[in-house]
């Protein structure tokens, strides 16, 4: 049976971030034990990666069936790129809603986790984002009641949030375990030849302390 995720993209989203989710999948789709459908979809026909390029997302929201997929990819992006222009977008956070209530997985990258935040579903939740010298995103995140925890990849539940674009390609091994197996998760990941993080990479804070 077809796994289908969607991988929804604002204006300005990280390309980085997004290859993640459509290299490790589209390896899984080809050489794991079934497929995996992955879409791209906007808010609009046409939008701007942060560093400039355009991308013609597969579809639009509007014309989805959400309810035909299994799990939500959600890479972040830049403010001076427009990024929290759509991701705060009250049409953009109604899809995040939507696939927490039917308790679907949903999955974050760096500064997208607070639009998982302003949709509320991160309330008493653990989580984490991207976070520098001065706190701001931590603030910010904080403020939308999740406990914040400054490691690279956090997992509460079925909600996966991270802490920047060299997160991506973890969290997206993440959920392909999660949709199959560990051990479809692992077979790609050698195919891949993907190095495996130490556990240093989890746990090392973003800000260094004295």
């Amino acid at each position: 049976m077809t796994k289908k995720v969607l991988l929804l993209l604002a204006e300005g989203f990280e390309p980085l971030e997004a290859a993640g989710f459509t290299d490790v999948l589209g390896w899984a789709n080809i050489d794991g034990d079934e497929p995996i459908e992955l879409v791209s979809a906007g808010l609009r026909p046409r939008l701007r990666a942060t560093f400039g390029f355009s991308v013609i997302p597969d579809a639009l929201v509007s014309d989805l069936d959400l309810d035909s997929f299994d799990a939500l990819a959600v890479p972040g992006g830049f403010d001076g790129a427009g990024f929290y222009q759509d991701a705060l977008s009250e049409e953009f956070l109604a899809v995040i809603r939507h696939f927490e209530a039917r308790g679907k997985i949903v999955a974050s990258v760096c500064v997208a986790s607070l639009a998982l935040g302003a949709a509320g579903i991160l309330h008493g939740r653990r989580a984490t984002t991207y976070h520098q010298l001065g706190g701001k995103r931590k603030a910010q995140l904080e403020g939308y009641g999740a406990q914040f925890i400054d490691e690279a990849i956090v997992i509460d539940g079925k909600l996966m949030t991270s802490t920047g674009p060299g997160t991506a390609v973890e969290v997206a091994f993440a959920l392909l375990r999660d949709l199959t197996s560990k051990t479809v998760a692992d077979r790609i990941r050698q195919l891949m030849r993907v190095p495996r993080p130490d556990a240093t990479w989890q746990i090392a804070p973003q800000v260094p302390t004295a």
